[in-house]
This record gives structure tokens, sequence and C-alpha cells, in this order.
């Protein structure tokens, strides 16, 4: 079952509660972090989302490892990419739940996926509210996560297409997804 959400405004709260404690983590650790991004649904006012924060740690490539040993020193647990080049996966601890937090390289297609979809729906109310009305229906008739993400990739297509990113990117973007879909069917 998946769980749907009206828009909470303590989303940015504590997007920025986990913000400061990842940005101390890696000062403490001496790492170059470019920014600490709120991805997601829950990081675009007014949209109904899962009730969990995404979190994208962006750092220039030759620093991924050290911004995962970093977060993995507040108890996180590292994963590796999980088939999805440029992103870093990590287990989040119960301290810094719900929420999913990658660390993510600078420029790289997962980076640039989630801040286009963020931009165009903090930018659309009117594709933003479609949006939710999807995410909706879709949490409610899924039998489980692979079928949510599969009920919302169509409007997740053209919010990427509104968003410019090329007909390569949105291909990329698909198989990506598929092949996370696939991975759930078969685990």
């Amino acid at each position: 079952m998946v769980e749907v959400v009206e828009y909470r405004s303590s989303w940015p709260a504590r997007y920025m509660q986990l913000r400061e404690a990842y940005a101390e983590a890696l000062f403490a650790a001496d790492v170059p972090c470019l920014s600490i991004e709120h991805v997601g649904s829950t990081s675009v006012p007014g949209l109904a989302a899962k009730p969990v924060i995404d979190i994208d740690v962006v750092v220039a490539v030759e620093h991924v490892e050290g911004a995962t040993e970093a977060l993995a020193r507040i108890g996180f647990t590292p994963l590796g990419d999980l088939g999805i080049p440029g992103r870093a996966a990590l287990v989040t601890p119960e301290r810094f739940a719900p929420s999913n937090t990658s660390v993510m390289v600078d420029g790289s297609l997962p980076l640039r996926n989630h801040l286009a979809v963020r931009s165009v729906l903090r930018a659309d109310p009117e594709l933003r509210d479609e949006y939710a009305t999807v995410k909706r229906r879709a949490a409610g008739s899924a039998v489980d996560i692979d079928d949510y993400l599969r009920r919302k990739s169509d409007v997740l297509e053209r919010i990427l297409e509104r968003a410019g990113l090329s007909d390569a990117d949105r291909a990329a973007i698909a198989a990506t997804t598929r092949s996370i879909v696939e991975r759930g069917a078969a685990g």
C-alpha cells in the first residue's frame, strides 16, 4: 500500500533540519558540497505526496565517496548507485526518518531529473494539481510501489518534456524506472 497525503506545511521545516545535520556532517569531514536540495513531491507547495522528505546532497564526482562516508558517520548506510549512475543511495537511520537521501553528482541525469520535476511543478499549478490527482488515484489502486510508479509514468513523462529534457534523457529516465520496477517485481 502506498500512502499519499495532502501537502503538509511542516515539510519545509523538516527539510531544513535535515539539511543542517547533513551540512554539519559534510563540514566536519571537510567534504565540499555544492548544495543540499529538497526534491520530490514534498518540495512542491500544495502537492500531495508520500510523507517522506527526499533530499539530494550534490557534490562533484570526486567527492561522492567522501560525502557518502561523512553521512555514514551520522548513521546512514551506503548502498552504492543501485544501477543509477550519478547517484549514491543511502539507507536512512531512524533519527532522520521519514526521508530518502542520496548523494548526487553535479550535473548528473538523476539530479537534473529531480530538479526539473520540482521546477516545473512549482511553476505550473495546473500540472501540479493534475499530478496530485494521478498520484492519489495511483496510490488508491496500486498493488505495490512498483505499480504506483508505473501508474504515474505518463504524467511524469509530460512533466520532463515540459522541463525541456531531451528525448534521450527522458528515454534514459524511463529505462531506469522500468529497471527499478522490474528488479522490484523480481525481488
